[in-house]
């Protein structure tokens, strides 16, 4: 009998822990030696954004550099725009700020390849499309961003064509609680808004542990990243004590 291959998918890593000291992230690093195979997209995020200035801190900078020494580890940047209600300046300021961290790139490692735009729109609006291309536009033509520069859209639920089509490299077309990613609502939502998997990431929380196998791979076939555990309540927080391990177990799996 021919035996079917789930596609790979890499780990959604969205990193809103406070590094304290230099064995708090240690969770993420060990998974990241263990797993050399995945590709671990990591949002940093050190205070709702870059943080003020001077930015980043001793220990994000410390860290950061740290996450960019590992070949299978793709960092970015978090800005969060309120359905683009923010001024658009003051998003592109914050994204040159983290641009500004690759000024020393060459000596400390600092820098980040991309940025993750939070609260994106689901719903087509002419200005708010134009807002999207133009924050798009920004990033691909900062040059103190490295690698490729990506952009990241969170609406958190697939969005209209013409939003997905406003200047994002990767969208978050789902970011759900276990209970609620059941629904009718949701999925019928998912399969209204197909897009391509190596467009989409996932992030499910609240997963029961014996449901996780089963949802990592049905994510394998639907998303390039995901982001699955079983925590209630603060999930971007801190690492699931069940589910971190067996993300990336599941995420290793081969097809039965």
């Amino acid at each position: 009998m021919a035996t079917t291959t789930l596609p790979k998918s890499g780990v959604l890593v969205p990193l809103y822990i406070y590094p304290l000291t230099p064995t708090t992230w240690d969770p993420l690093y060990d998974a990241i030696a263990a797993y050399p195979e995945l590709e671990f997209l990591v949002i940093v995020n050190p205070n709702s954004g870059p943080g003020a200035l001077p930015c980043p801190d001793a220990n994000y900078a410390r860290e950061v550099a740290r996450l960019n020494a590992c070949p299978n580890v793709y960092p970015v940047g978090y800005i969060r725009i309120d359905y683009c209600r923010k001024p658009l300046a003051a998003a592109c300021e914050e994204i040159d700020r983290y641009a500004s961290w690759a000024a020393e790139y060459a000596t400390t490692g600092l820098g980040v390849g991309g940025i993750m735009v939070d609260e994106t729109p689901n719903h087509f609006n002419a200005a708010q499309a134009e807002y999207l291309r133009a924050l798009h536009r920004h990033i691909k033509n900062c040059s103190g961003l490295l690698r490729d520069r990506l952009v990241v859209h969170n609406p958190g639920t697939p969005p209209d064509p013409e939003m997905a089509d406003a200047g994002s490299d990767l969208l978050l077309v789902c970011e759900e609680p276990f209970a609620r990613w059941q629904t009718n609502e949701v999925q019928h939502r998912l399969g209204e808004l197909p897009y391509p998997r190596d467009r989409c990431g996932y992030m499910v929380t609240e997963v029961p542990n014996h449901h996780l196998p089963a949802l990592v791979r049905d994510l394998r076939r639907r998303a390039a990243y995901m982001f699955v555990t079983e925590i209630v309540g603060d999930f971007y927080e801190r690492f699931g004590p069940s589910s971190w391990g067996m993300l990336m177990e599941s995420l290793s799996e081969q097809a039965p």
